[in-house]
């Protein structure tokens, strides 16, 4: 257990100095394993993890729906659902904020990805709320945690790798997001109001609402038609979510092409952007799968086992202390690191703690659950100074923002998701109903 933990002391001060995290957990894992078990195993492990990472069936969904959400970002439907949840909210003060929410929340749902969601909803929702007078602070405040959201709410890359790591049923994974993916939208939204009311400066009176135009409400249409698809698709046994992802790509295209929106630049930006992000998913895959094989070999999975039953920890102080770590974790990791470095360690402990809860009993459940908490800590992280990756996407296309007006705009849904997890935690049946209905 001591090497692991050296290793990971030595894997946040290459971190802290700015090496790249994939070259950092592969370094650590391939030297730590080489010290213990040998290079010539070393070397060996380290090729057939590259080779199978690269060559993976179950990972091709990764950059099939990367690609299906640059699509859908550069064809311009995320300003159909900008226009169409304006005029849901468009009655109340802050009804532009409240929108970049909703509109955020809808856009993940096909998207899969925070980053691109926040990106694209800034360029689409930031010049309207300028437009009408709108403080940056609660601008790009809802903008960068209404896109924590992608990740949460299916399809969601986040999930899936989950879902590879541990060997859980994806769809399921799938189905428990989605409740505590509205929630979130509901606490976020109410998140607004609060502000709104407590500063009514941040805000104007309510703004005079033009109509929606067609190619706005074809918009509104193909992403929720898309959603379905999908959903319908997985859930009716028409097609597996790996092949989902194939279906929903198609899909993103047909539409692309359907609004005449995208031309062949943006096709092809839309496609080379996609093959950096996978790129860089599956250099981070590598690496942490090295590191993972060092820390498994060092024991450090089994030696916390024992400590939490040797010690008989109760569940609430076990998943209070996970909670912990992730949350300094994410002032210095982004998200994807998070979950590859860390579900490896703490996934073999939710089939040994002592559930008192009958729907946590399956082991199975304990770890759909714990696949939910996982998600929502990540997306905290995302806007947790002074990392934040949302907040320095906002920052990297509102080069005008400084980044401390946006932490000051996000710390209302900060707020608000430490209520949402504590929800998630003390309630597992709003993670697992849905599941149950399967």
């Amino acid at each position: 257990m001591s090497e692991s933990l050296i290793g990971f002391a030595i894997l946040l001060v290459l971190t802290l100095l700015r090496v790249p995290i994939a070259f950092a957990m592969a370094a650590v894992g391939g030297i730590g394993f080489a010290l213990m078990r040998g290079w010539e195993p070393a070397w060996a492990m380290t090729g057939q993890v590259a080779f199978d990472t690269a060559l993976s069936y179950s990972l091709s969904v990764i950059p099939l729906f990367i690609f299906m959400g640059n699509v859908l970002a550069a064809s311009g439907v995320a300003h159909g659902l900008f226009a169409g949840a304006d005029r849901l909210f468009g009655r109340f003060r802050g009804g532009l904020a409240l929108a970049s929410v909703f509109s955020c929340g809808a856009f993940s749902a096909v998207c899969g990805s925070s980053l691109a969601t926040a990106a694209t909803m800034s360029k689409v929702a930031m010049p309207s709320m300028r437009k009408f007078g709108y403080d940056d602070r609660l601008a790009t405040g809802s903008i960068a945690a209404g896109g924590t959201l992608g990740i949460l709410i299916p399809p969601s890359v986040i999930l899936i790798i989950y879902g590879l790591i541990t060997e859980t049923d994806i769809a399921k994974l799938f189905v428990a997001g989605i409740l505590p993916g509205l929630i979130g939208i509901a606490l976020y939204l109410a998140a607004v109001r609060i502000t709104v009311m407590i500063n009514p400066d941040l805000a104007p009176d309510v703004e005079e609402k033009e109509p929606m135009d067609r190619k706005d409400k074809i918009g509104v249409i193909c992403v929720l038609g898309l959603f379905a698809f999908i959903m319908i698709g997985i859930y009716g046994g028409f097609f597996t979510p790996t092949e989902a992802a194939g279906m929903g790509a198609g899909a993103s295209v047909l539409i692309a092409i359907g609004l005449r929106t995208m031309g062949w630049g943006a096709f092809q930006a839309a496609l080379f952007d996609s093959i950096r992000a996978t790129a860089m998913i599956f250099a981070i895959i590598i690496g942490a799968e090295l590191f993972t094989n060092f820390i498994n070999f060092a024991g450090l999975p089994d030696a916390l086992a024992d400590l939490v039953l040797d010690n008989e920890l109760p569940v609430w102080m076990v998943m209070l202390s996970i909670l912990a770590i992730y949350m300094v974790l994410g002032c210095v990791l982004e998200s994807l690191s998070m979950i590859l470095l860390t579900v490896p360690v703490f996934y073999p402990l939710m089939y040994q703690l002592p559930f008192e809860n009958s729907m946590l009993l399956n082991p199975e459940n304990a770890l759909i659950w714990f696949a939910i908490i996982v998600v929502v800590a990540t997306e905290i992280s995302l806007i947790t100074p002074p990392v934040g990756m949302n907040v320095f996407i906002l920052k990297a296309v509102l080069k005008d923002v400084s980044l401390a007006t946006v932490f000051r705009g996000v710390f209302p849904f900060w707020v608000a998701d430490i209520v949402r997890i504590a929800l998630l935690v003390c309630l597992p049946g709003l993670s697992l109903w849905l599941v149950g209905l399967m």
